[in-house]
């Protein structure tokens, strides 16, 4: 699968409390930016970006924000909600707290194209952990998921339908949810993504 040529839509989880991390982990300073500008400047440009969470100032142009209702719902409520907002049979999913992720979504596209039996192509990490908060969806196999039934879910409901996951290595996955993940996101910068595939 190569993606269309308006891009795949994306859903960017912009919400959240921040509690591990102290502060409003988005705003946090990273390499001249902030970690959710990093995140979205990632996704390839002209690919439809939805934002779920309060809305707050965006470099990228045509960005849109929603929230979930009622607000504060969970990461589940907040990609259902999000994708309640996009076009399209294939949809990709980011944390905005994943300021390296959105750089390997054409990879996350491409594997899921040639997996056509599995619901979902999720980001790997070096440890071999899977995040369903990194990853690209056929819409088909989150119909389950009704809208509404998200508030208070767990993430990893969204793999039910099967997924293959795709090694992006540790810096592509990393989430900055504590200020030493913040600290190892800073080291990270000009690493390269070792994408590669796995079945699961």
């Amino acid at each position: 699968m190569t993606a269309p040529r308006e891009g795949v839509p994306v859903v960017v989880l912009a919400g959240g409390s921040s509690r591990r991390f102290g502060a409003d982990k988005l705003a946090a300073p990273l390499g001249g930016s902030s970690v959710l500008e990093r995140a979205v400047a990632g996704i390839p440009s002209g690919w439809p970006v939805v934002l779920v969470g309060p809305a707050r100032p965006l470099a990228r142009p045509g960005a849109r924000w929603v929230r979930e209702d009622p607000p504060g719902g969970g990461p589940l409520a907040a990609v259902l909600t999000g994708l309640a907002a996009c076009d399209g049979d294939v949809v990709a999913v980011l944390a905005g707290d994943m300021p390296a992720g959105g750089v390997v979504l054409p990879s996350l596209v491409a594997a899921l194209g040639a997996e056509e039996t599995v619901g979902a192509a999720v980001a790997e990490d070096d440890e071999g952990r899977v995040t369903p908060l990194l990853g690209v969806y056929r819409r088909s196999s989150l119909a389950h998921l009704g809208l509404g039934t998200g508030h208070g879910g767990r993430a990893m409901a969204l793999l039910d339908a099967g997924y293959v996951a795709v090694r992006v290595g540790t810096a592509a996955a990393r989430d900055v949810d504590t200020p030493q993940a913040l600290a190892e996101a800073q080291a990270d910068l000009g690493a390269t993504p070792d994408v590669s595939e796995t079945e699961s």
